[in-house]
């Protein structure tokens, strides 16, 4: 029973080890949230249907949830308390589950997706400009800035919100009091388009960092249960 012992207080420490570094990892991204949320204020959503949806939102969610997962496995862990150990197991299957259906829902309804989205954002445009809606006419100029493009899938887009000859300041390759109405002086590449295409771009950096995810997902998942089966084990023998 010694050695079992052993082997369960190794696999405490390791469970705690990996839930501190997994709960500071969460307070980070939560703290990234924040100072998203504080530096870049004005640069929230270019989505119509999600005004809510932004970086600074996404990340002090889940900086949020990961610091409460991580805690609940520290507690299990330093407490070896089954009802604890099977909570941090279950949450973190159920984040895992929810996780492989939304990668097989992009890929199975991926053009729809995209259609979706492209026309979500084109509804976004009329918008722009409004008071009300600050942070997603700077979310727009910043993007249209940065990839140096113009509309979702085209510079016409604008047409709609202001006329037939005229575009933000953000479209244009330079700025001068004219280059609204120039179409010579206007980026021709959609933004949608430039956004896919970096992307694609970066698409081993992202696949990188999913992969770490999911085997950190996978490692908390062996460790919790692992230590849930020793746990119980120890209780049955000293009934």
């Amino acid at each position: 029973m010694s050695m079992s012992r052993g082997c369960l207080l190794c696999i405490k420490i390791k469970m705690f080890i990996f839930n501190l570094i997994f709960w500071l990892g969460g307070c980070g991204i939560l703290g990234v949230g924040i100072w998203l949320a504080v530096t870049q204020g004005k640069f929230a959503t270019l989505s119509y249907s999600f005004p809510s949806l932004s970086a600074a939102s996404l990340f002090m969610v889940i900086g949020s949830m990961i610091m409460v997962i991580g805690f609940i496995g520290c507690l299990g862990a330093v407490t070896e308390n089954r009802c604890l150990l099977l909570t941090f197991f279950l949450l973190l299957l159920l984040i895992f589950l929810l996780e492989i259906i939304g990668m097989l829902m992009v890929i199975i309804y991926r053009e729809e997706i995209d259609s979706y989205a492209q026309e979500d954002l084109k509804k976004g445009l009329k918008l722009f400009g409004k008071e009300e809606n600050t942070e997603l006419t700077n979310a727009w100029n910043i993007v249209q800035t940065m990839f140096r493009c113009c509309g979702v899938k085209n510079y016409t887009d604008w047409f709609q919100l202001k006329n037939e000859t005229e575009v933000p300041d953000s479209c244009c390759l330079e700025y001068s009091p004219t280059c609204q109405t120039d179409p010579s002086t206007w980026w021709k590449e959609p933004c949608y388009k430039k956004v896919k295409y970096w992307l694609g771009e970066n698409i081993s950096a992202l696949g990188a960092f999913a992969i770490c995810i999911v085997v950190i997902q996978v490692l908390g998942l062996v460790f919790s249960m692992f230590m849930y089966c020793q746990v119980l084990r120890a209780e049955k023998y000293y009934e």
